[in-house]
């Protein structure tokens, strides 16, 4: 493993430092949002689903979790992520994987909560914007990966269990919406926050392609583009 940065978390439970390697996604708004909107049953099970620096499974153990299993396809997840951790104090009650989703996971593992943070935006997009160093993304709309995600979460949760799940318009957020109400018994909206996204992105041939094609929505604000994020209960 090369020499990680530091990345300073200035979200719920911090302010307090994360260590990131080259290929970890860094914590974003998404998941100032997703920290934001998370409900731990005391002593309960979570599952964090592209858990990258562990940051939102540290949440969950802070949150009174009585075990929380992370798992990421990004190279160095299990070291970074225990390492962050331990310097947190919760090492005891969370232990992390690498691997695609919930495959590294015992099949018999039942969970209070799983927290849905896969990337979620479409192969071009993550090719021209940088977000994604490890070079995973979430399907030529951006749906792929999220979809097939809800479609395995359901196996993991017990009866009332919840999923916590982001979506945004920039991805085919319908397609997942609808597979997530298709697949559970009921979702609810807990947040929306606008997100500009730079100009030079918003004006790159392949972005606008996809917004030619209608895979994702942006919204012009004077001279400014902005995105949509949104943070969903979905429940079993």
């Amino acid at each position: 493993m090369m020499n990680p940065d530091t990345f300073r978390w200035k979200g719920r439970c911090g302010p307090f430092d994360l260590k990131v390697g080259w290929a970890t996604f860094r914590p974003s708004t998404i998941s100032s949002m997703l920290a934001d909107s998370l409900e731990i049953k005391e002593n309960g099970v979570v599952i964090d689903a592209g858990c990258g620096s562990g940051i939102l499974s540290i949440i969950a153990a802070k949150l009174g979790a009585g075990m929380v299993y992370g798992t990421d396809a990004a190279e160095d997840t299990v070291e970074l992520a225990t390492a962050n951790a331990e310097a947190q104090g919760v090492s005891e009650r969370t232990q992390f994987f690498q691997g695609d989703m919930f495959g590294p996971l015992p099949t018999d593992l039942e969970a209070d909560v799983v927290i849905g943070d896969v990337s979620g935006i479409p192969d071009e997009l993550a090719s021209v914007s940088g977000w994604f160093p490890s070079g995973l993304s979430g399907g030529p709309s951006g749906a792929e990966l999220p979809i097939r995600m809800i479609e395995e979460a359901k196996r993991f949760l017990h009866r009332g269990g919840k999923l916590f799940l982001p979506t945004g318009s920039l991805q085919d957020e319908g397609s997942i919406l609808d597979k997530a109400r298709s697949v559970f018994s009921s979702i609810r909206q807990l947040s929306e926050r606008n997100i500009p996204l730079p100009s030079a992105l918003a004006e790159h041939p392949k972005i606008l392609r996809l917004l030619r094609d209608r895979v994702i929505e942006l919204t012009q604000r004077g001279s400014r583009f902005v995105w949509t994020a949104r943070v969903w209960e979905i429940t079993v």
